[in-house]
């Protein structure tokens, strides 16, 4: 498995970050996926924050659209669902954990900090506890690779594909 291309992070993009988050970016070291508008959707951050903070979190969702739905869908208690059938089947815990080396691989390639060595994001490799971190993977990576990521983006009222990003200076 390779990392998956980031593309730069252009001033631009810097500013829709800033938006869709409500803050400044921190960290940015490439843009991992983007709406069919070709706004961001998930940003790329840097294993060590630039004030020194270490930050597991590589694959990061920014679009309102995306956080929306993941959170919708975890208000509907799909992770324990996604639990539970974690728990029964022995063929899925392994594609998780390869899902997790996969995520460590890629944050590794921007350098290795020993306060985070081992940890990816939502959970991985031994439970789902956040669907934002997982689909963040799999619009990064690609489908195949985080299989909760894949589910979560099949059950999702939002897709990549269908822009409803705001013009810019309005809310959407």
């Amino acid at each position: 498995m390779s990392t998956p291309a980031l593309s730069p992070v252009t001033d631009a993009d810097l500013e829709v970050l800033r938006q869709q988050l409500g803050r400044p970016v921190r960290g940015a070291v490439g843009i991992a996926a983007r709406c069919a508008c070709g706004n961001p959707t998930v940003v790329a951050t840097a294993p060590r924050l630039p004030d020194g903070t270490p930050f597991p979190t590589f694959y990061y969702l920014t679009h309102p659209g995306a956080t929306a739905a993941m959170s919708a869908l975890e208000a509907d208690q799909v992770m324990r669902e996604f639990n539970a059938d974690l728990a029964e089947d022995a063929d899925l815990q392994a594609e998780y954990a390869r899902a997790h080396e996969a995520y460590l691989a890629d944050r590794a390639a921007f350098g290795e900090v020993a306060e985070i060595d081992g940890i990816s994001a939502g959970g991985m490799p031994t439970r789902v506890k956040c669907l934002h971190a997982v689909l963040a993977h799999t619009l990064a990576a690609g489908p195949g690779v985080n299989p909760f990521g894949d589910r979560a983006l099949e059950m999702s009222s939002w897709h990549p594909q269908r822009c409803v990003c705001a013009p810019p200076g309005e809310t959407g």
